[in-house]
């Protein structure tokens, strides 16, 4: 870890060491272009909390694109968002985010704002939360701006009046009454901060909000944003959110029903969702094969305890389409046939049978569901048994006269033999393999189906 170099005030940030490459290579290219540079949002917010920064956000005032590829190191590269005027400094170990100082308006409640160039005063009071409008100046232009005489010592924090104050009493607060009917999203924002960092809405946006449910702000917000809020509710689990506590507010703010009528936190999800934020941040087993989705597991631990219109009317109205939205539907009905099974399992090789059919996130979600000895059972098979192999293959059966369906059945056979250990070694692997050789070659033939 280290901090920037030529700005003390970036020490307290203790960025990795490819962050730091990055973000001394903006910061030289501004001093010369003499380009005012903030840091701000989240990261002031965590860095005045003594948090370990996860991002790393910066405001430019003037032409961010421009600024990010001429700082570009070799190698990094630089991605524009020409929608929100945002650009990302990508390097192979790390990203910068920055953006021109901008100002926006809703043409609509609910839409997506139309974004303008503006002052960064402009720009921090367009945010979410006094608490997440503040900006740190890191250059001598930002510092001349923000009233700092010269370069020496720290320069002063940029801040909406009050946001020190709501800090320290973490409280979040809105800047004008119709923030929520502007953006209703924030709403979830508000939720995964207040769990997270322990704060509260304050007294008047908690009004606002209620009035923005009342006129049917959420109604107006697509699908794919809002899945995408739940989609940053499940991977903030990383950070040690509790993500049934954050639904929970959400179900205590009445946003829940506003995304779709009967939409709840059930008490009986609320254990296994907690055990799903622990086990997002600390995995009880490496991820197999499919990359893991913390919000399609997340959706389906939560939405299991629900009634099946009402899990398929949610997963609608957050756009959760195809095999997606097929494994949740599916989840609470194949999960208590699961649960079952594997109480009733005997030996390891049974559990391997059962368990290396399902996918990764349900995998997971049953996890979250099962009972202490289930959920030993299924770490132990992903720990152990999952990455061991035959000490034999297809093409060794085939070499004995196995063919088609045969070769799979042999081998499901041999694996349960294995994991049980009355297989230990590739002899006497094949020594089982041809008597399961001999009896398929003396079996008589399957009688041919009958078309219907």
């Amino acid at each position: 870890m280290k901090s920037v170099r030529g700005v003390p005030q970036l020490a307290a940030l203790q960025l990795t060491p490819a962050v730091a490459v990055l973000m001394e290579a903006v910061l030289r290219e501004a001093e010369r272009r003499d380009l005012a540079v903030y840091l701000v949002g989240g990261p002031v917010r965590d860095l005045l909390l003594r948090q370990p920064l996860r991002d790393v956000d910066l405001i430019v005032e003037g032409d961010a694109e421009a600024l990010a590829r001429a700082a570009a190191p070799a190698g990094a590269a630089v991605v524009s968002h020409d929608r929100f005027g945002t650009v990302r400094l990508q390097s192979a170990d790390a990203a910068l985010d920055l953006a021109g100082a901008r100002r926006e308006r809703y043409p609509r409640p609910g839409a997506l704002p139309i974004v303008e160039p503006g002052t960064v005063e402009e720009d921090l009071r367009r945010r979410d939360f006094t608490v997440n409008a503040m900006a740190l100046p890191l250059t001598r232009a930002a510092a001349r701006g923000a009233g700092a005489q010269g370069s020496a010592g720290a320069s002063p924090l940029l801040e909406p009046e009050g946001a020190r104050a709501d800090l320290e009493a973490r409280v979040l607060r809105i800047f004008h009454a119709h923030s929520f009917h502007d953006d209703p999203t924030r709403a979830l924002r508000a939720a995964r901060l207040a769990a997270r960092l322990g704060f509260r809405l304050s007294r008047g946006s908690r009004s606002a909000l209620r009035d923005a449910l009342r006129d049917g702000a959420f109604g107006a917000v697509s699908g794919e944003r809002l899945r995408r809020e739940i989609e940053k509710l499940f991977a903030d689990a990383t950070l040690r959110l509790d993500p049934s506590a954050a639904l929970r507010l959400l179900a205590e703010w009445h946003v829940l029903g506003a995304l779709e009528p009967g939409l709840t936190l059930e008490r009986a999800a609320a254990g296994p969702l907690r055990r799903l934020g622990r086990a997002i941040a600390t995995p009880p087993w490496p991820a197999g094969s499919l990359k893991l989705r913390p919000w399609a597991t997340g959706l389906a631990v939560w939405l299991a305890e629900l009634d099946a219109t009402l899990r398929r009317r949610t997963l609608r109205r957050l756009a959760v389409r195809g095999e997606a939205a097929e494994r949740i539907e599916g989840f609470p009905r194949r999960r208590d046939r699961w649960l079952r099974a594997i109480e009733r399992s005997r030996g390891r090789g049974a559990v391997d049978a059962l368990l290396g059919a399902i996918d990764e996130e349900s995998l997971l979600a049953l996890w979250c569901y099962a009972p202490p000895a289930g959920r030993r059972r299924i770490a132990r098979w992903a720990l152990e048994d999952r990455p061991r192999r035959l000490p034999l293959s297809g093409s060794d059966l085939t070499a004995l006269g196995l063919a088609g369906p045969a070769v799979g059945s042999a081998l499901a056979r041999l694996r349960a033999a294995f994991l049980d250990g009355a297989v230990r070694d590739r002899e006497a692997a094949l020594a089982l393999a041809r008597e399961l050789a001999a009896r398929a070659a003396t079996a008589p033939p399957r009688a041919a189906r009958k078309p219907d």
